[in-house]
């Protein structure tokens, strides 16, 4: 297995954990108030109580009244706030889209502003059609410019907006930062502001970071890596948890953006967040040194050299399952190293660790420690993998071989095949440990797998490590005819009768033969068997 291939970026994984990050860090949020705004007082009591229908907030939100039309966009926004099921595309039919975007243009009315922004937000907050509406009306370059205005209250909201059209994906992402989002984005980063803008800048940042297909524009990532440094020491959960996701996207944007990060200095204030009280704050700095060492040996070396190992102890024992199959997966990329890396997991005590994940943890984390010991199988010296033997992985990697996940079973097979291979004279030895764990049994089944590599490998694993003297009895013609009708199971072992041969026997040979007239390489044994002469009599 090639090195480039070792190293693993999520895949199915990926799936599984990026729902996980969208139920905590929303790519778009809808501001739904606790309390009633402090310009609801100011509202007209009359209209106020009215059942007021779109047509009306259609026609009074064009009125020369002020007071009328802030009314009017404030209903709006409440409706658009409710709860429940808000009526988005109703308000997009209407035609009030325009008439809100409108509203941001008016520097004398910063109500009216703030109350047309926030109904525009909550818009923007829903499905991709939605957005683009919103985006289609040309209110971008108003909220760029209502980050300018002197009333927080309007910035915070235009800032909310912007973060849920940037949410909606690459295209939008990188549309708003070619308007010039970033600067004035990163200049409310200051002690002055208010929590709550923080918290909603900084989750702008994380979107900004967002997507790999493609990644945020190079520019950018400079722009933003010098407040994400700063940002990091934060003391509030929420803008912690945020900032270490932001660099966990940009790290997962391949080897130049895992540079860029790695350049920032910001590496060794991560890593001591594998130990934060916050379970949040862990899976987002363990998702982020995670993909930093899925790069080279000298950027995995960067992590290494900030003691990141001295963490994994807890983290292999945490009582979050999910916890645990990241650790793996970050110590599988660390076993697809150099092998001095490899050393630097034996010598902290893990891999006894890892194969407790191995036999007992859930599927997804037994999947992980799979590629984690086939890996070093691969990148190891033979020392290091007479040290995974003598800590008994043999059993538990063999119970792998049967289950449904042909990748599992092909990495177990090829991790199986290099043990074998770097036990040299000692292969006999292995083949016994393989043979009395049941492990030969269930490779005997694989060459009846769907999966051609597996198959294949199975066999090769079973001519080359457990063939036995009644192999060279074989006669291939009269022998299949004893295998079809023999009275056997479906998967039957190739049988010698007496009658067939000089020597009889029975049980089984050394491997399986799927006699089946639908078995696809039927080929493959008779070229086995043509390799060693057994057709050359018939």
């Amino acid at each position: 297995m090639p090195k480039k291939t070792m190293r693993r970026h999520r895949n199915e994984v990926t799936i599984e954990l990026r729902k996980n990050k969208r139920d905590e860090h929303l790519l778009k949020k809808r501001n739904v108030p606790q309390e009633e705004s402090l310009e609801d007082s100011d509202v007209d009591a009359d209209f106020k109580a009215q059942n007021v229908t779109l047509e009306a907030i259609l026609q009074n939100a064009t009125s020369d009244n002020p007071v009328i039309q802030l009314s009017a966009v404030q209903a709006a926004r409440k409706l658009l706030s409710s709860d429940r099921n808000p009526p988005i595309d109703d308000l997009i039919k209407s035609g009030i889209l325009p008439i809100l975007v409108k509203c941001l243009e008016r520097d004398d009315n910063p109500s009216l502003q703030f109350e047309a922004a926030w109904a525009l937000t909550n818009i923007a907050s829903g499905t991709s059609a939605q957005t683009q509406a919103v985006v289609q009306s040309n209110a971008v370059p108003l909220f760029l410019r209502l980050l300018h205005s002197p009333h927080q209250n309007v910035c915070e909201q235009a800032v909310w907006a912007l973060g849920n059209i940037i949410g909606d994906g690459p295209q939008c992402r990188d549309y708003v930062i070619s308007l010039g989002v970033v600067k004035p984005l990163l200049s409310f980063i200051n002690p002055s502001i208010p929590i709550t803008f923080l918290r909603n800048v900084t989750w702008v940042i994380v979107n900004l970071c967002r997507n790999k297909d493609p990644p945020p524009p190079m520019e950018t990532v400079q722009e933003i890596l010098p407040a994400l440094c700063v940002l990091i020491y934060h003391t509030d959960i929420n803008i912690l948890v945020d900032t270490v996701w932001a660099l966990s996207y940009l790290t997962d944007g391949g080897n130049e953006q895992i540079q860029m990060v790695i350049d920032s200095g910001v590496v060794p204030f991560l890593v001591p967040l594998l130990s934060h009280q916050e379970v949040k704050v862990q899976t987002a700095a363990l998702r982020a040194v995670g993909n930093i060492v899925t790069g080279t040996d000298e950027q995995t070396q960067v992590v290494l050299n900030c003691d990141v190992l001295s963490y994994f102890p807890n983290l292999l024992t945490h009582p979050k399952e999910k916890i645990n199959k990241e650790a793996v997966w970050f110590l599988s990329n660390i076993t697809a190293g150099n092998q001095q890396q490899v050393q630097a997991v034996i010598d902290a005590g893990l891999i006894p660790m890892i194969i407790h994940q191995l036999a007992k943890g859930d599927f997804g984390t037994q999947k992980e420690a799979a590629w984690a010991i086939s890996n070093l199988t691969i990148s190891g010296r033979k020392d290091q993998v007479e040290y995974l033997v003598q800590q008994n992985v043999i059993p538990p990697f063999c119970n792998l071989l049967s289950v449904k996940d042909s990748q599992v079973v092909q990495v177990v097979l090829d991790g199986l095949k290099n043990i074998l291979i770097m036990a040299g004279d000692e292969a006999s030895t292995i083949a016994e440990i393989i043979e009395e764990c049941g492990g030969l049994e269930k490779i005997e089944a694989l060459q009846q797998h769907e999966n051609e590599d597996i198959y294949k490998l199975a066999f090769e694993i079973i001519d080359q490590y457990f063939s036995g003297d009644d192999v060279s009895m074989l006669k291939m013609e009269k022998c299949m005819h004893c295998a079809v009708s023999a009275p056997l199971v479906s998967t039957l072992f190739l049988v010698i009768c007496s009658s067939c041969c000089e020597h009889s026997t029975s049980g089984r040979s050394s491997f399986l033969f799927p006699f089946q007239c639908s078995f696809p390489e039927l080929k493959v044994f008779e070229e086995f068997l043509n390799s060693r002469n057994f057709l050359q009599q018939y």
